[in-house]
């Protein structure tokens, strides 16, 4: 496997267990002249289990800005960086935006070397809709916490959040208040010798006694609604506005979808508008 030079590589690493790692990865970090960690402790652990030893440079929130210039310098003197994240896939909820926008600005090709996520691991394993919104960490001041679960709340698909173990409870008690009616997940420690998940609704989760360690991803279900009474005339309305623009099946999916109601229903009362509309 040749790597292209003046080049930034995005290699995602194992979120727990170091097996986890991709055959490209590996090569990747082997073949690569310097290696950008955001915690050099952290991924020389990796590194050492793979018996790899590069040059690392330390690229974190407080010292991005910084560090920018000199690596994109090591990059135009035609040498090859990988980016890693002390687990997972880099750029969600981990540093690097601010360099990967300069290399985008200065035409440095980037190249994803994909691998595991918590992210999907999580929902790979939730039992929910797999349409799904990424949100990230939380805010840990109530005003804005409440802010924003304010806003997540009228989303109807699911929802996948970080939070930091030891505010569990503090979130929990948010959640019943803005996401009733719902499924919760919490997978803790997620390819660990600890990995648990916790399911239950929203509304019967109960608080941890005790405090709990590691680290949480949270997958709040799809909204789930019970059948609600037809709005005929709103249904038609949408019905006869879609058909203009979309297929039969398009157009039942597109009202199913924003009124989550009986889909037998609005096929039914969408085909007797079509055939009207062609006799």
């Amino acid at each position: 496997m040749k790597l292209d030079i003046n080049s930034l590589y995005i290699v995602s690493t194992p979120i727990g267990n170091l097996d986890d790692i991709t055959l490209r990865a590996i090569e990747v970090l082997k073949k690569s002249d310097i290696i950008i960690c955001e915690d050099t402790r952290r991924s020389i652990k990796l590194l050492n289990h793979l018996k790899i030893k590069k040059k690392l440079i330390s690229y974190h929130k407080f010292n991005e800005k910084k560090q920018i210039t000199n690596i994109i310098k090591h990059i135009n003197q035609g040498k090859i960086l990988a980016l890693v994240s002390d687990a997972g896939t880099p750029m969600l909820s981990d540093p690097g935006r601010l360099l990967l926008n300069q290399c985008i600005k200065e035409e440095i090709k980037i190249i994803p070397i994909p691998g595991i996520s918590s992210i999907t691991a999580a929902m790979s394993v939730a039992g929910f809709n797999d349409q799904f919104l990424f949100y990230g960490f939380l805010p840990k001041k109530e005003n804005e916490l409440n802010k924003v679960l304010q806003n997540l709340s009228n989303y109807t698909f699911s929802i996948v959040i970080f939070i930091p173990a030891i505010k569990i409870n503090f979130y929990l008690n948010s959640f019943k208040k803005y996401f009733p009616n719902r499924k919760l997940m919490i997978a803790k420690e997620i390819t660990k010798i600890h990995e648990t998940y916790y399911r239950d609704s929203v509304d019967n989760f109960k608080l941890f006694k005790s405090p709990v360690k590691g680290e949480l991803t949270v997958v709040i279900s799809e909204m789930i609604t019970k059948n609600k009474e037809f709005d005929n005339k709103e249904i038609v309305n949408k019905a006869k506005k879609y058909l203009k623009k979309y297929s039969l099946k398009d157009t039942v999916d597109l009202i199913f979808q924003s009124k989550n109601i009986n889909k037998k229903k609005i096929y039914e009362i969408c085909l007797k508008i079509k055939n009207e509309e062609n006799n």
